[in-house]
């Protein structure tokens, strides 16, 4: 299992290096046209990522039980919080997600993710054969999940609402609920998700303007149709470090949730592979340092916040290679940011907290691994 943990944080602190390369090469011209400074942002990145490998060994030394025995407390005081947010916050294109705690913006949302896999996993753990019964034990998970997302749409950010649905019905799928329960809420869900979009203006345009880019029938946002030309520019084997003409202000956003883009011109097809390569690998030590847990808490949550990166992963590639509607999810470990970069890193103290429990590799959750 040392070995297991050796790779997962090696990987990780692997992908931040890279990341702090990419956002140095991106956010250059940027700096120098807005702060006067072309290592202003690079610097400030520097101070997270340092924050953020601390944060993932400080989070490490925090058993794995304190998480169940305060997760519902937890729960409810990022709902607060994420209620405040919507309140009292600032708003940044019309959206009202982030704090300001001095020099960081502060997203709650981040933090929501993690709190509500903690408290589903607890409740998996609680409830046991009940989550096969809708009355008894199915019906009190979608309380919490629809909950937390309900608040998050109304910041608006519906794209991690979408995501902390999908985290936690994953979870409840490992977990052992029923298929005809999930695939209904599932279909209930869908057909919500649908209806808001078209209810906030902002989204109803992003979803429309994908579809006539998807279809040809026009062409696609700024952002997307530079991301798209950065990656196509970037061939094989990429232009080279440094060397991006994306990041020379042509592509918004270019140093943040566009990041990958600039990765692909400047390192090419291989280096995105290996990139996507990265993430993959995290996943599956999650999932092996998951399945070794001592119980069944450990292993749901060990799955969650593995799936959390994946997931988060492929939303960004997706949005960015014109995939799925522009969205402001951020590419884990790598793009600029704060709160995104930290929550991530405290998400592997989480798993390394778990590697570092007693390995008895239990009963029936492991199956589903399978």
């Amino acid at each position: 299992m040392k070995a297991l943990l050796r790779l997962e944080i090696i990987l990780v602190v692997g992908l931040m290096l890279l990341g702090t390369f990419i956002v140095f090469s991106a956010s250059g011209t940027y700096s120098e046209m807005r702060f006067h400074n072309y290592y202003y942002l690079f610097q400030r990145h520097i101070v997270k990522v340092v924050l953020a490998i601390a944060g993932m060994f400080m989070i490490s030394l925090i058993p794995v039980s304190f998480y169940k025995k305060y997760s519902k407390h937890l729960l409810l005081f990022i709902i607060l919080m994420l209620i405040a947010t919507i309140l009292v916050s600032k708003k940044y294109n019309g959206a009202a997600r982030w704090i300001e705690l001095g020099p960081l913006n502060f997203q709650p949302s981040e933090v929501a993710k993690i709190f509500l896999m903690m408290h589903i996993a607890k409740m998996i753990e609680a409830k046991g054969d009940l989550i096969t019964d809708f009355k008894k034990g199915f019906r009190y998970f979608l309380f919490w999940i629809f909950t937390m997302a309900g608040i998050v749409i109304f910041q608006p950010n519906i794209s991690t609402a979408v995501i902390i649905c999908f985290i936690s019905f994953a979870m409840l799928f490992v977990g052992g609920a029923n298929m005809k329960h999930l695939l209904g809420v599932f279909s209930f869900g869908l057909l919500s998700a649908l209806i808001l979009f078209f209810s906030f203006p902002h989204v109803k345009a992003r979803v429309i303007q994908y579809y006539y880019g998807l279809m040809g029938i026009s062409e696609p946002n700024i952002q997307v149709l530079q991301a798209k030309i950065g990656l196509g520019s970037g061939g094989i084997t990429g232009v080279g470090f440094g060397l991006s003409r994306q990041s020379d202000l042509f592509l918004p956003e270019s140093y943040t949730d566009f990041i990958f883009s600039i990765l692909g011109e400047e390192l090419g097809f291989i280096g995105a592979m290996i990139m996507l390569l990265i993430y993959l690998a995290i996943f599956i030590v999650g999932i092996m340092i998951s399945k070794r847990a001592k119980n069944r808490y450990s292993q749901l949550l060990g799955f969650g916040v593995s799936f959390n990166i994946i997931i988060t992963a492929l939303v960004n590639v997706g949005v960015v290679s014109g995939l799925l509607p522009t969205t402001g999810i951020t590419l884990p470990f790598v793009s600029y940011g704060g709160t995104s970069i930290i929550i991530f890193a405290a998400s592997i103290g989480i798993l390394v907290s778990i590697a570092q429990s007693d390995y008895i590799v239990p009963n029936r959750i492991e199956e589903k691994f399978e």
